[in-house]
């Protein structure tokens, strides 16, 4: 029988790669403490320095799309709004 493979969140890979980037404690101590192969705390710490300016760049969709979201969540509400109006009118009576 084949052994499940383990998926990590993106928070705790994050988390594993910030710690080994400290050097605090070496990457043997960190696979340990977290039962983690040192070649994957490698392969996280390599893909953050390296992907780390992503995080600062600026979208000029981003903000559309936020606009835009939130027109579509209080139209959202306002349905709701009826038909939780509605339901109670009707179930009332």
């Amino acid at each position: 029988m084949a052994k499940q493979r383990r998926r990590y969140t993106s928070e705790f890979k994050a988390k594993v790669a910030l710690e080994s980037l400290k050097n605090q404690r070496t990457i043997q101590e960190l696979a340990s403490h977290y039962e983690l192969h040192p070649t994957q705390i490698s392969e996280w710490k390599k893909e953050l320095s390296e992907r780390a300016s992503e995080i600062f760049v600026h979208s000029k969709s981003t903000p559309v799309t936020e606009a835009h979201s939130s027109t579509e969540l209080y139209e959202q509400i306002g349905r709701l709004q009826v038909e939780n109006a509605w339901l109670k009118k009707t179930l009332s009576r």
